[in-house]
């Protein structure tokens, strides 16, 4: 049976109010041993005012092309925010009074009311960390949302909103942003990236990401209409599926003469087959006559991920994989909310011989780089360490989604660097639609480097010399390096 809110221990506003924000420590995060924290804080100390390299999120170009003002609280900290909206969901909130999915049931301030009353939820939490830390650092709140105070800080956050000093523009160099990568459609004309770029007022660095996955799994709501589209408008006048391996590779052409570094692939596993044409078409046939199976849909999906691999090499874009998650759990909350509405699941995943049959044709091929991410713990030491630490292609991917967080990126850095170091890493990831939360993850990456890090000095294991060139490498190398930045 779901918590009841009015089942959570009372929280007193005035004690909130007035103890040491938690979000303003400076030695949140670092190692509690003193010894081993003072030299966690040298290090930080090198890396915390660098700038934010940003290679995989989910904010929109449009919002910095148009420098659009933020709506009300709700609508930008709540609402679209599936790590919020889920745990309040679990508690026995349903999500229209959160307004997710674009709902309009309630108004904002009565959603913001419903995260207010469920704040103390997030004590633990990554989520709870972060939204602290922007409360504190990016917007300044007087206080830690409660049920009493919901109202006036709902007043104040709407106020800095309408200001100034709170457009995305004049944010994104408050936030010291530097190369912001964002997620578009196959056949996005990236008119919002060709105007930032050829804005002289915007100094920043906004590049696309091919994510074809709409176009490649054959469940995909509309699929047989959007890759018919897809053939017509870049297809070079092939049809079937000549059409649309032409058009994916003439795409990703379009994406690369529009400053985009890499393509992103949420498959569903990391199987990777390398089909042959006649089966391949037929394979893309039975789908468009709605007669492929669900394991036709994985075989085609694994196939077409060796294709992706192959035409990065041909066209150099970075190759990143975010498989193993079940996506819209709950049939009807996607029925009624749609997608990325809070009710995606992590399952086991297998890297090694999955992705054996694309790492046997390009894992040593020169300039294709590819990196594996996964929410399964249990492999990032078993396979995808090894994996790095054999083939040049191989980059692991930083801790993501369920994993970004203090004691898995902890975790993550220890199950990996043994067997392969520090260098075949990809550098911290945001992954976030959440634009305020971005210089609160990666502060926290750089914390948690920084500890894992002294730990290693504390035990005599890294000089603190070297100690200091790795983190500076970690945090600011590893992304331009991976990502070809």
């Amino acid at each position: 049976m779901s918590q009841s809110l009015s089942a959570l221990p009372a929280r007193n506003p005035s004690t909130v109010e007035t103890a040491p924000p938690l979000a303003g420590d400076p030695d949140r995060l670092l190692p509690a041993d003193p010894g081993t924290r003072s030299i966690a804080r040298d290090l930080l100390a090198r890396v915390e005012d660098l700038p934010i390299i940003s290679p995989h999120g989910h904010v929109e170009a449009s919002m910095l092309e148009l420098d659009t003002p933020f709506p009300d609280p709700a609508t930008l900290l709540v609402s679209p925010d599936h790590y919020v909206t889920r745990l309040i969901h679990a508690s026995g909130v349903p999500l229209e009074r959160l307004r997710v999915g674009g709902g309009t049931a309630v108004e904002p301030r009565e959603a913001w009311r419903e995260f207010a009353k469920a704040w103390p939820l997030f004590d633990g939490t990554a989520s709870g960390y972060w939204m602290r830390d922007s409360f504190e650092h990016v917007f300044a709140l007087s206080a830690e949302p409660s049920a009493e105070n919901s109202d006036a800080l709902f007043d104040e956050l709407d106020a800095k909103l309408k200001s100034p000093a709170f457009r995305p523009r004049q944010l994104f160099e408050d936030f010291n942003i530097e190369v912001l990568a964002t997620t578009d459609d196959p056949l996005d004309d990236l008119a919002a990236h060709a105007a930032i770029a050829k804005d002289p007022n915007f100094t920043g660095r906004v590049v696309p990401t091919f994510r074809p996955d709409a176009y490649i799994k054959f469940a995909a709501a509309g699929w047989t209409e959007r890759v018919q589209q897809l053939v017509d408008s870049a297809g070079d006048g092939l049809a079937g599926y000549a059409g649309y391996i032409r058009a994916m590779e003439n795409r990703r052409q379009y994406f690369v003469e529009h400053g985009a570094v890499s393509s992103d692939h949420g498959s569903r596993t990391a199987m990777t087959l390398r089909l042959g044409e006649t089966t391949a078409a037929e394979l893309f046939e039975k789908a468009r006559h709605g007669k492929a199976s669900d394991a036709d849909a994985d075989i085609f999906e694994a196939h077409m991920m060796y294709q992706m691999a192959r035409m990065a090499v041909a066209d150099g874009l970075v190759m990143t994989l975010h498989p193993g998650v079940f996506r819209n759990h709950h049939t009807a909350s996607f029925n009624k909310f749609g997608v990325d509405t809070g009710h995606d699941i992590p399952f086991p995943v297998s890297y090694t011989e999955a992705l054996r049959p694309m790492l046997e044709d390009f894992g040593t091929a020169p300039g294709f780089h590819f990196i594996p991410f996964t929410i399964d713990e249990t492999v990032f030491s078993r396979e995808i360490a090894p994996l790095a630490g054999f083939y040049p292609s191989v980059f692991i991917g930083a801790p993501w989604w369920f994993l970004d967080a203090p004691d898995a990126m902890l975790r993550f850095r220890s199950a990996v660097t043994e067997t392969a170091g520090f260098s075949r890493s990809s550098g911290f990831i945001d992954d976030t639609r959440a634009f305020c939360s971005i210089p609160a993850r990666h502060n926290t990456s750089r914390r948690i480097e920084a500890s894992f890090l002294a730990r290693l000095v504390a035990e005599r294991r890294v000089s603190e010399a070297r100690a200091h060139e790795i983190i500076i490498d970690i945090v600011d190398a590893a992304p331009r390096r991976a990502f070809k930045l």
